[in-house]
Formats: C-alpha cells, sequence, structure tokens
C-alpha cells in the first residue's frame, strides 16, 4: 500500500528543517540623535521610511514552533543622502536572535530584525514620520 499523500489541507506538522514564509517583517529601529527606539512592521517587497533610511524586506522566515528558532529576513536598505539620492547601504540576511550580527549600522540610525508575522502590518504611517 503506498504512503498516504500530504496536502496543506491535511499537513499538520512541518518538515525538520523547514522554514515558513512570512508575509511580515518586524523591526527595531534607534535614533541615536534622539534616543528613541522604534518598532514597526514591513509587509514583504513594501518600503517604510524611518528617518532617512528606506527599509524593504524581500523574505521573512522562521521556523515551526517544534523547531529552535531561527527567524530571518532578507532586507535591502537605502539611505535618502542632503542630495536626495538614494544610497544602498545595506543589502543582505538579518538575524533575530543575532541583531548584532547583521544590523544596519548608520551615523544616526540602526535598524534590526526582531520577528517575522503571520499577519499584514495595520496600516500606520511610516515610521521616521515626525
Amino acid at each position: 500500500m503506498p504512503p498516504p499523500t500530504t496536502t496543506p489541507e491535511t499537513m499538520t506538522q512541518t518538515p525538520e528543517g523547514e522554514r515558513i514564509a512570512n508575509p511580515t517583517a518586524s523591526f527595531s529601529g534607534l535614533d541615536k540623535i534622539s534616543g528613541r527606539i522604534i518598532m514597526f512592521d514591513v509587509a514583504m517587497n513594501e518600503t517604510v521610511q524611518f528617518g532617512a533610511l528606506q527599509v524593504t524586506p524581500r523574505a521573512c522566515y522562521t521556523r515551526p514552533p517544534t523547531e529552535t528558532q531561527n527567524t530571518t529576513s532578507f532586507v535591502e536598505v537605502d539611505e535618502i543622502t542632503l542630495k536626495a539620492e538614494i544610497r544602498r547601504i545595506f543589502s543582505g540576511w538579518m538575524f533575530a536572535n543575532s541583531p548584532g550580527l547583521n544590523a544596519v549600522e548608520h551615523p544616526i540610525y540602526d535598524v534590526w530584525l526582531i520577528d517575522c508575522k503571520t499577519t499584514p502590518p495595520s496600516t500606520t504611517p511610516s515610521a521616521g514620520q515626525q
């Protein structure tokens, strides 16, 4: 007898090592001038402005609750210069469990990954609008 077929409707467990794609990435940002920390959520392939930085997550992965947590996100961060030019300052993976490893470090702003969420972000103004 062949093994039963697994479909998304019947699958209750994720195979070991499989990552779960999420629609939203959650970040923290530090404004070093004011000392203010802001948390903000960004949908995949959307851009949120935090101060002079534009943060765009391209992927956000978590692991099933039965495994060791490993939350990662591929993120692109652009800086808007004083001459109104856009300059890419970061493109790579961020790791929530090691925020210092690949956090965006800028003279005025720091940005790091906090979590991935299964729900889309609520409609709120950009994190950097003051």
